[in-house]
């Protein structure tokens, strides 16, 4: 038979109960179609990346010296997320493809299955990439 101390208790029902304050409803951001509203994607569905050394990743000899060195990477312009089924080009089995809104056939992004890379440089394999200017981002 197993004991347990009356010692460890408290602290299981203390972390148990920080768990439960800490469970507070926090606001959730979606992602909506610019143009038509409709909903294309929520935070669980993006998928997160480390920014990249920027202009620098793309440059034609990236072991040249240049004097943007020191600067911080731009913030990036796009949001990568996980396939999903709305993305009728991708369940359609192409490698590579625009994604278009469900709704109104306005143009959200683009994917490839060999990946991208992000305007911060980093490369996404495989990528579904959303452009942020084609998105309200709503807090709920």
């Amino acid at each position: 038979m197993a004991t347990v101390s009356s010692e460890s208790l408290p602290e299981t029902q203390a972390s148990a109960n920080s768990t439960d304050s800490d469970t507070a409803p926090k606001p959730q951001v979606i992602y909506r179609c610019k143009r038509c509203r409709r909903i294309v994607a929520s935070e669980e569905n993006i998928v997160p990346h480390e920014r990249g050394k920027g202009e620098q990743c793309f440059k034609w000899n990236k072991k040249s010296v240049d004097s943007c060195k020191n600067q911080e990477p731009p913030e990036c312009s796009s949001i990568f997320v996980e396939p999903m089924k709305w993305m009728l080009t991708v369940q359609e089995g192409f490698v590579g493809e625009k994604l278009q809104c469900m709704g109104c056939k306005a143009r959200l992004g683009s994917f490839n299955w060999a990946g991208m890379q992000c305007n911060c440089g980093t490369w996404i394999n495989p990528a579904f990439l959303l452009h942020k200017n084609k998105l309200d981002e709503c807090h709920v």
